[in-house]
């Protein structure tokens, strides 16, 4: 019997910022049990186009309605500078490249990228900023670069956008269970940890039994 979780999300999300407490009590419930995660990368936003003014103050709105479901802080000021180009694909390769060299330090990246941009406003779509995160996540700041900027994890990336889009996952944070290769939805979107530990933890028992 194999088991695990797939935790889809883009690093860029304010969902999925607002979920990161969630998905952390979960991931580690699931590793509990023996199962483990895998992290794939959604693709929430690409594109070479700045920022206008009205796109910028409604994400700005969005944060705050984020911040006020969840509780998860995001500085607003200074956010999104003018010139800023709303492009997740940086964030999400410097994941799939972590992913490739160490998974078990992805986890530690992702935070560190979510932290980077939503409460200290730093881009994190330039590879200078992202190579610095991942040397402080722990991974070998030339290894990383290198893989960073390779064709494969170009490729590595779009497979995950690819996947995502095949499977029909249009709003993120999304957790799907799979066991078998039979994949259960345990939720697309935020909701809170108490209504998605029942779940998971039934999803956890079956597997265990099957």
């Amino acid at each position: 019997m194999t088991a695990r979780l797939l935790y889809v999300m883009d690093p860029m999300c304010s969902w999925c910022w607002g979920f990161a407490p969630v998905a952390a009590a979960l991931i580690a419930r699931a590793r509990e049990a023996g199962v483990e995660t895998r992290l794939v990368v959604g693709g929430l936003r690409t594109g070479s186009s700045a920022l206008d003014a009205s796109t910028r103050r409604y994400i700005l709105e969005h944060w705050q309605a984020v911040n006020e479901a969840t509780g998860q802080p995001f500085l607003l000021d200074g956010a999104m500078p003018d010139g800023f180009v709303y492009d997740t694909e940086p964030a999400c390769r410097a994941l799939v490249t972590a992913r490739s060299l160490d998974g078990n330090k992805v986890w530690g990246l992702l935070a560190l990228i979510q932290q980077a941009f939503y409460q200290r406003a730093e881009d994190v779509t330039l590879a200078p900023t992202l190579v610095n995160l991942a040397e402080q996540a722990g991974l070998d700041r030339a290894s990383f670069a290198a893989a960073f900027t390779s064709p494969e994890q170009r490729s590595a990336t779009a497979a995950d956008f690819t996947w995502a889009q095949d499977l029909g996952i249009a709003g993120f944070p999304t957790l799907l269970a799979e066991r078998n290769g039979q994949l259960a939805l345990l939720t697309n979107g935020y909701q809170p940890l108490e209504s998605l530990e029942p779940l998971l933890g039934r999803w956890l028992e079956r597997a265990a039994h099957a």
